[in-house]
């Protein structure tokens, strides 16, 4: 089956707006400009494009990008099949070729020699060089380039070097407002009000530690699951435990604050 006709357009997945992102991205995506989306991890980010893609009607092809990510993974590669030598497109190519949107999620955590593959899909040539089978292939129609990472802890080895970075219109998300917050832990995990306001006053308590020396602060993400444990019967306390504190820290003093701050706010 050919790639273009296997694409699905998934349902609209439930989004909550926190400003005018919703009208950023349908304006970049008419405009057949590149979106380059930051934001801390667990913010919404994956969910906003997966919404968007959906409430554009447009299949996505999204890439979680890692260290070991190289241009032809992302390309294609020649394969062996059957005794000859074909050619198989890499997700970013299928995406070309079928006018879908592309999102390559931690863009940084790639190799930096994949990068430059994007930088003529991200001008106004929307072409991508395939140098393996000498093609240069034009962006069909509905194509769209979407990138995001997080800022907050990027050193100079991690980071988009200025000349990628300003072929992309950006776009900067944080943890939404706590009423919005709550709704969105509502809304995903099933929970009830009471429980989605503790857990969010709990979010914001963490989120103001400064003493502690945590890579990533609780993410709205870690919220839902948290909800979703209890609803599935694990009392509050562990639920927390387990869904919050192990989950930012492996270090056994930061462990306890954040345990002892969480019995505070929580009430167990």
């Amino acid at each position: 089956m050919e790639f273009a006709s296997a694409l699905k357009i998934a349902a609209v997945p439930f989004y909550m707006a926190q400003a005018a992102e919703c009208a950023l991205f349908e304006h970049a995506y008419r405009e057949r400009l590149p979106l380059l989306i930051k934001g801390p991890t667990g913010c919404g980010k994956t969910r906003f494009v997966e919404h968007m893609a959906a409430r554009l009607g447009r299949p996505l092809v999204t890439v979680s990008c890692h260290d070991d990510l190289s241009a032809a993974d992302l390309v294609g590669r020649h394969l062996i099949a059957d005794g000859d030598t074909v050619w198989c497109d890499g997700p970013l190519t299928r995406a070309v070729r079928s006018g879908a949107i592309c999102y390559l999620d931690e863009v940084v955590e790639a190799r930096k020699d994949t990068t430059v593959v994007l930088h003529p899909l991200a001008d106004d040539r929307r072409v991508l060089p395939i140098e393996r089978t000498g093609e240069l292939l034009p962006a069909a129609p509905g194509f769209m380039l979407v990138i995001s990472y997080n800022p907050g802890y990027q050193n100079l080895l991690k980071s988009l070097k200025p000349s990628t970075r300003q072929r992309f219109v950006a776009l900067s998300f944080g943890y939404p407002a706590p009423e919005v917050e709550q709704r969105i832990v509502e809304a995903e995990a099933g929970a009830d009000a009471a429980l989605a306001a503790t857990l969010v006053r709990l979010a914001q308590a963490l989120r103001r530690l400064t003493d502690h020396d945590l890579e990533e602060t609780v993410s709205t993400r870690l919220l839902v699951v948290a909800a979703r444990l209890v609803r599935a019967g694990l009392p509050l306390q562990a639920a927390c435990q387990a869904a919050i504190v192990d989950a930012l820290t492996d270090d056994a003093e930061t462990a306890a604050a954040l345990g002892e701050l969480t019995r505070a706010v929580i009430g167990g």
